[in-house]
């Protein structure tokens, strides 16, 4: 006998039908819930002024980790470089820390840019560097977002701040001395459409720094 499985489906519309022996289930999907976002690629870099260990936690308000490296147990315990360098418990390296999750919130798109698609790398290569990115970070970003977003006619991009960070708070023991949290939630557009031009506040690095950056493609 062989079975068939929809994921999606949660609402039966009727119990089934028998017809030759064969079993038929009335379904109906779920619509799709516009609350239903996703935290995609978020990744976490330390540059402490010396080596230390560091402690350093995500905690959601809602939603559940998909994916984390190296694996969250109760936070990652790292020891952290000046040069960005992490290295686990287990003696592994790594980069930076990174982390997926499926959540629930609104992102605001009341201010931003409309962008054409071809402009876009340009666009966020100046955008994050005056919100604080520096190069390497930038190149991760874009190698990350812009496969994603080059090809549509338009885009729209509006930078989160209290509507990320009230999603996922990050903790960080020692405290640094500079924050830099990026957030991009964008649509991809056909044609343009009018929008606020957001203000984006220059970020300046100083002493031990912490970085995260990731996004949301908003349907």
């Amino acid at each position: 006998m062989k079975r068939y499985v929809l994921s999606r489906c949660v609402k039966w519309l009727g119990i089934f039908l028998l017809a030759g022996g064969v079993i038929f289930y009335i379904l109906q999907l779920a619509p799709p819930d516009p609350s239903q976002v996703v935290l995609a690629k978020p990744v976490i870099y330390l540059y402490p002024e010396k080596a230390q260990e560091t402690r350093v936690n995500v905690e959601l308000t809602a939603g559940t980790f998909t994916v984390t490296e190296p694996a969250l147990q109760d936070g990652w315990q790292v020891t952290a470089y000046p040069d960005g360098t992490l290295v686990d418990e287990d003696g592994r390296t790594w980069p930076y820390l990174f982390w997926e999750a499926d959540s629930q919130g609104e992102f605001q798109f009341e201010e931003g840019f409309v962008v054409p698609g071809q402009d876009t790398g340009a666009f966020l290569e100046k955008a994050l560097a005056v919100l604080g990115l520096n190069e390497k970070e930038r190149q991760d970003f874009l190698e990350y977002w812009l496969p994603l977003m080059e090809k549509n006619p338009y885009n729209q991009i509006a930078f989160q701040q209290e509507e990320y960070t009230s999603l996922a708070a990050l903790i960080i023991d020692p405290a640094p001395d500079t924050l830099i949290r990026v957030f991009m939630a964008w649509k991809g557009l056909q044609e343009p459409v009018e929008m606020k031009e957001q203000v984006l506040t220059p970020v300046s690095r100083q002493g031990y720094t912490a970085v995260e950056w990731g996004g949301t493609q908003v349907k």
